[in-house]
């Protein structure tokens, strides 16, 4: 069966990805406002209807910020680590709000969710595996410094979200002051475009078509400079950078290899 993904936005102003198949879709992160959200799932032919459940990989704003009014609508199940949960149960539903198990498969409907710890400056934070039948989906953002659990889940992945957020020269020359520069590229920070093409490099499934790169900095990154590092290493697989103010495309994503545009269905089919 194969897998749609996209990004409707990340960065620093708002996080969220999409991993569905044909009739159900789970949600990563909920940092836009419940309008933003909606407007992005309906220009790639998408809809609230088929999300089953929602997983938040920590409690910054910028992944939690529409998670209250979300919820509010439409009552969809949101898991998250237990440190996390602490946070975001003052305003969640308790019928809504479940625990994802760390290191070991969490079954919603017809996914299956590998969840684990992750290196960032929050409570419990996690990055996960989606598998659907045979394809699986990788989110590896906010991470601090990579880890064996980074790399194992980056070996299964058909398609993955991995952060690239800083340029280290653009960094070390910015307006931001020390302590802030330390904490972007200290070990609970960020990865930066030479940590990410080294995940890429060493650790990439021979089936991984499409790489989108994530949580790309305003102020110390840039798409063309973020992804012109990974062209030379690339082979067969598509590599973008995911917006700060717009949704990507929708991808169809088989464990074959197999990658396409999806065109919204009111537009005219290119394929």
């Amino acid at each position: 069966m194969a897998v749609h993904i996209a990004s409707l936005n990340s960065g620093s102003n708002g996080n969220s990805y999409y991993i569905g198949n044909a009739t159900e879709a789970i949600l990563i992160d909920a940092g836009l406002p419940l309008r933003k959200t909606t407007q992005r799932l309906d220009e790639l032919g998408l809809s609230w209807e088929k999300i089953v459940a929602i997983i938040i990989t920590h409690e910054h704003s910028d992944h939690i910020s529409g998670l209250k009014t979300i919820c509010k609508k439409y009552n969809i199940p949101v898991y998250a680590s237990k440190g996390t949960v602490v946070h975001i149960a003052q305003f969640i539903s308790p019928d809504c709000l479940k625990e994802i198990p760390l290191n070991k498969p969490l079954f919603v409907n017809g996914f299956i969710v590998n969840a684990f710890s992750k290196s960032h400056d929050a409570s419990d934070p996690i990055s996960l595996s989606v598998k659907c039948e045979e394809t699986t989906i990788g989110v590896f953002t906010d991470i601090g410094k990579p880890c064996a659990r980074t790399h194992k889940h980056f070996q299964n992945c058909d398609a993955a979200f991995l952060e690239a957020n800083y340029d280290d020269n653009l960094l070390a020359n910015s307006p931001y002051p020390y302590f802030l520069k330390q904490r972007i590229s200290g070990g609970r920070g960020h990865l930066s475009n030479t940590q990410a093409v080294e995940i890429f490099k060493k650790y990439r499934s021979p089936t991984l078509s499409l790489l989108i790169l994530a949580h790309l900095s305003a102020e110390n990154n840039n798409p063309d400079l973020a992804v012109a590092q990974f062209v030379p290493h690339a082979g067969t697989t598509k590599v973008i950078a995911a917006s700060r103010s717009s949704c990507s495309e929708l991808f169809e994503i088989t464990a074959k290899a197999v990658m396409k545009k999806v065109v919204p269905p009111t537009q005219l089919s290119l394929f």
